[in-house]
């Protein structure tokens, strides 16, 4: 396939529509014409016919101009008239015999007072009228005729102004092709240009093109993209940035007591503490891994790979609390709701839960709540825990990713909690009540 430029294509484009115009005109004009000329010929016969008969008839419109004039006075010398009685033709020119003849017959057979006729001699066309007249008391008739050679001069005379106008619209179209290559290959360019800065990581310039609607909301989408892709930068910086720094912390720790295992000293007072020191270390490296593979992988999933099923609340909300029971004696869990049914990913409902429920253990006093509430288009899942009220100005953060509290401990749970909410076309609130806390998730009760 041919590859053309914009410029190109609007030459094509104006090229294109002057041949269809041209080929528009050519093959309608033949067929639209011929009619409308046929009449007009038949026209000027009658009108001559009965100028003839009566110059002062209402039939004959006198010349609206001087070219009407002129053209009025070739019709008048094209048309033949003869005059037929029962026994003698008078008129002038005679047309041959042949024609004569069935001009006659057709006379003779006609009941109408005119009718129109045409016949055709030696591959040329004659148009006639037959009136039926009185002269002297007798019945006569009077027979007009024009040949085709003042319909074809007319033909002639409109196919060259017809040109003549083809080749003028032709020549001022190039005009606004002119005009619309430059309209739009300005902004095009700054375009091209602000995506080439881009493709090379550069987007801190804004763009904004202002004057069209089109090209304006154009710079609009594209200003978006550009803050978009800030965002996104800004944000795999970050991530960066605290992985490194969760993990730095734990690998040191993690080296020291191994280096000083290796040198025979303890830091700790025997081997089994101190290894078990390594050990947790490496523990929390693992958890911190592991969330933020996980988180990458929900930032990566789309709302189509979710592997929506129907299940009942409390078959996830008491698999959370046997887990969660043995980590602190003093808390008391309470579930209500556990015959509601929601419909979401399974596994994705047990991780948004296990975070959910362990941040509440960092903070509750003795008590977290775990409910599911129906409404009419949505269910809402709530954790609760009577621990100590968030600070009003951390609320719209907790849920940003490496954003912790002051018991935190990755960053990672609740922006996890969030993901998983949008991926199930729902929505997370938090909000401090007068026992503590409470999170809500709510999902639509037809999320898929």
């Amino acid at each position: 396939m041919m590859k053309v430029n914009l410029t190109q294509r609007i030459w094509l484009s104006f090229i294109a529509l002057i041949v269809l115009v041209g080929l528009s005109m050519i093959i309608v004009y033949p067929i639209s014409i011929k009619g409308t000329l046929t009449d007009e010929t038949y026209r000027i016969i009658e009108q001559e016919q009965a100028r003839m008969a009566n110059p002062f008839s209402d039939y004959f419109d006198p010349p609206e101009s001087d070219l009407d004039f002129v053209e009025r006075r070739e019709a008048e010398r094209s048309v033949g008239h003869l005059f037929l009685f029962d026994e003698s033709i008078r008129g002038e020119p005679v047309p041959p015999d042949a024609v004569l003849k069935e001009m006659v017959s057709e006379a003779v057979g006609q009941n109408a007072e005119r009718e129109r006729y045409e016949l055709t001699y030696n591959d040329a066309t004659l148009f006639y009228v037959i009136t039926r007249v009185e002269s002297d008391g007798d019945e006569a008739f009077q027979i007009s005729y024009m040949w085709d050679t003042y319909r074809d001069l007319m033909v002639n005379r409109l196919w060259e102004r017809l040109i003549y106008l083809l080749l003028i619209t032709s020549a001022l179209s190039l005009l606004p092709a002119f005009w619309l290559k430059r309209y739009l290959r300005q902004p095009l360019q700054v375009l091209g240009n602000h995506f080439e800065q881009i493709s090379k990581r550069n987007w801190k310039e804004p763009f904004r093109w202002e004057g069209d609607d089109d090209f304006q909301k154009l710079s609009d989408q594209f200003e978006s993209m550009r803050q978009n892709l800030i965002r996104y930068d800004r944000s795999q910086k970050t991530f960066i940035q605290h992985a490194s720094h969760e993990l730095k912390t734990p690998i040191m720790v993690v080296k020291t007591y191994a280096q000083s295992v290796k040198d025979g000293i303890l830091p700790k007072d025997n081997i089994e503490q101190t290894m078990d020191v390594i050990l947790n270390e490496a523990n929390r490296m693992d958890k911190r891994v592991k969330d933020m593979l996980y988180f990458t992988k929900l930032d990566a999933l789309k709302i189509e790979t979710i592997n929506a099923e129907v299940m009942m609340f409390g078959s996830i909300a008491f698999q959370i609390e046997e887990r969660f029971r043995m980590q602190r004696d003093d808390v008391t869990f309470i579930i209500e709701g556990a015959d509601v049914k929601i419909i979401a990913d399974q596994e994705h409902m047990r991780v948004l839960l296990e975070n959910l429920v362990e941040n509440a253990m960092r903070y509750t006093k003795d008590k977290i709540w775990l409910s599911a509430e129906q409404h009419k288009d949505s269910i809402d899942i709530k954790v609760s825990n009577n621990g100590d009220a968030i600070p009003e100005e951390d609320l719209p953060y907790l849920f940003v990713p490496f954003r912790k509290g002051n018991k935190g401990q990755f960053g990672l749970g609740l922006a996890i909690v969030s993901r998983i909410a949008e991926l199930h076309q729902g929505h997370h609130e938090v909000r401090n009540t007068n026992n503590g806390v409470e999170f809500v998730i709510s999902l639509p009760r037809g999320a898929k």
